[in-house]
Protein backbone atom coordinates (compact mmCIF):
# COMPACT_ATOMS: atom_id res chain seq x y z
CA UNK A 1 0.00 0.00 0.00
CA UNK A 2 1.36 3.41 -0.91
CA UNK A 3 0.66 6.67 0.85
CA UNK A 4 -0.85 9.29 -1.42
CA UNK A 5 0.05 12.93 -0.90
CA UNK A 6 -2.94 14.27 -2.82
CA UNK A 7 -6.06 15.64 -1.22
CA UNK A 8 -8.50 12.76 -0.50
CA UNK A 9 -11.18 14.35 -2.69
CA UNK A 10 -8.77 14.64 -5.65
CA UNK A 11 -7.57 11.04 -5.73
CA UNK A 12 -9.17 8.90 -8.40
CA UNK A 13 -11.02 11.71 -10.17
CA UNK A 14 -14.79 11.70 -9.85
CA UNK A 15 -15.12 8.05 -8.90
CA UNK A 16 -14.63 7.08 -5.29
CA UNK A 17 -12.06 4.49 -4.36
CA UNK A 18 -12.33 1.62 -1.93
CA UNK A 19 -10.92 3.66 0.96
CA UNK A 20 -13.31 6.56 0.33
CA UNK A 21 -16.30 4.19 0.33
CA UNK A 22 -15.03 2.49 3.50
CA UNK A 23 -14.39 5.85 5.20
CA UNK A 24 -17.91 7.02 4.31
CA UNK A 25 -19.44 3.82 5.72
CA UNK A 26 -17.30 4.03 8.85
CA UNK A 27 -18.29 7.67 9.29
CA UNK A 28 -21.95 6.67 9.14
CA UNK A 29 -21.39 3.90 11.71
CA UNK A 30 -19.41 6.09 14.10
CA UNK A 31 -22.13 8.72 14.00
CA UNK A 32 -24.78 6.23 15.07
CA UNK A 33 -26.31 5.85 18.53
CA UNK A 34 -25.11 2.22 18.61
CA UNK A 35 -21.47 3.29 18.30
CA UNK A 36 -21.99 5.91 20.99
CA UNK A 37 -23.32 3.19 23.30
CA UNK A 38 -20.30 1.03 22.44
CA UNK A 39 -17.97 3.89 23.42
CA UNK A 40 -19.85 4.46 26.69
CA UNK A 41 -19.58 0.74 27.48
CA UNK A 42 -15.87 0.82 26.69
CA UNK A 43 -15.40 3.73 29.10
CA UNK A 44 -17.43 1.95 31.78
CA UNK A 45 -15.28 -1.16 31.28
CA UNK A 46 -12.18 1.01 31.64
CA UNK A 47 -13.43 2.44 34.93
CA UNK A 48 -14.54 -0.96 36.27
CA UNK A 49 -11.24 -2.59 35.38
CA UNK A 50 -9.45 0.04 37.46
CA UNK A 51 -11.70 -0.35 40.52
CA UNK A 52 -11.91 -4.14 40.51
CA UNK A 53 -8.78 -6.09 41.15
CA UNK A 54 -8.09 -7.64 37.77
CA UNK A 55 -4.83 -8.66 36.22
CA UNK A 56 -2.76 -5.85 34.76
CA UNK A 57 -3.04 -7.50 31.33
CA UNK A 58 -6.79 -6.71 31.28
CA UNK A 59 -6.14 -3.08 32.22
CA UNK A 60 -3.63 -2.79 29.41
CA UNK A 61 -6.01 -4.48 26.97
CA UNK A 62 -8.91 -2.13 27.75
CA UNK A 63 -6.60 0.90 27.58
CA UNK A 64 -5.21 -0.27 24.25
CA UNK A 65 -8.73 -0.74 22.89
CA UNK A 66 -9.61 2.83 23.83
CA UNK A 67 -6.42 4.13 22.21
CA UNK A 68 -7.10 2.16 19.03
CA UNK A 69 -10.68 3.42 18.76
CA UNK A 70 -9.47 6.99 19.35
CA UNK A 71 -6.83 6.71 16.64
CA UNK A 72 -9.28 5.29 14.10
CA UNK A 73 -11.83 7.98 14.89
CA UNK A 74 -9.18 10.66 14.47
CA UNK A 75 -8.24 9.31 11.03
CA UNK A 76 -11.89 9.13 9.95
CA UNK A 77 -12.60 12.61 11.25
CA UNK A 78 -9.66 14.08 9.35
CA UNK A 79 -10.65 12.30 6.15
CA UNK A 80 -14.24 13.52 6.43
CA UNK A 81 -13.06 17.05 7.21
CA UNK A 82 -10.78 17.16 4.17
CA UNK A 83 -13.48 15.85 1.82
CA UNK A 84 -16.02 18.37 3.13
CA UNK A 85 -13.49 21.19 2.85
CA UNK A 86 -12.72 20.31 -0.75
CA UNK A 87 -16.41 19.99 -1.67
CA UNK A 88 -17.14 23.39 -0.13
CA UNK A 89 -14.24 24.98 -2.01
CA UNK A 90 -15.49 23.54 -5.32
CA UNK A 91 -18.98 24.94 -4.64
CA UNK A 92 -17.59 28.37 -3.80
CA UNK A 93 -15.48 28.32 -6.97
CA UNK A 94 -18.58 27.44 -9.02
CA UNK A 95 -20.57 30.29 -7.44
CA UNK A 96 -17.74 32.73 -8.08
CA UNK A 97 -17.45 31.58 -11.70
CA UNK A 98 -21.19 32.14 -12.23
CA UNK A 99 -20.93 35.60 -10.70
CA UNK A 100 -18.09 36.42 -13.07
CA UNK A 101 -20.13 35.28 -16.06
CA UNK A 102 -23.25 37.18 -14.99
CA UNK A 103 -21.56 40.48 -14.26
CA UNK A 104 -21.22 42.71 -17.26
CA UNK A 105 -18.79 45.47 -17.93
CA UNK A 106 -19.38 48.66 -15.98
CA UNK A 107 -17.64 51.19 -13.76
CA UNK A 108 -15.50 49.30 -11.27
CA UNK A 109 -16.54 45.89 -12.55
CA UNK A 110 -13.11 45.20 -14.01
CA UNK A 111 -11.48 45.53 -10.58
CA UNK A 112 -14.20 43.36 -9.02
CA UNK A 113 -13.66 40.73 -11.72
CA UNK A 114 -9.92 40.69 -11.04
CA UNK A 115 -10.45 40.36 -7.29
CA UNK A 116 -12.96 37.56 -7.78
CA UNK A 117 -10.68 35.69 -10.20
CA UNK A 118 -7.82 35.99 -7.71
CA UNK A 119 -10.05 34.67 -4.91
CA UNK A 120 -11.08 31.65 -6.98
CA UNK A 121 -7.47 30.47 -7.18
CA UNK A 122 -6.58 31.48 -3.61
CA UNK A 123 -6.88 27.88 -2.33
CA UNK A 124 -4.13 26.78 -4.73
CA UNK A 125 -1.61 29.07 -3.01
CA UNK A 126 -2.20 27.66 0.47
Amino acid sequence: MTMALQHPAERGGDRRGRFERMAESASNVTGSPAFYCFCVLLIIAFVIVHFVEVPVAWMIFVGDMMAAVSLLLLALLKNTERRAEHALQRKLDAIAAVLLEQNGEGPGSRRAHENLRAAIRMDENV
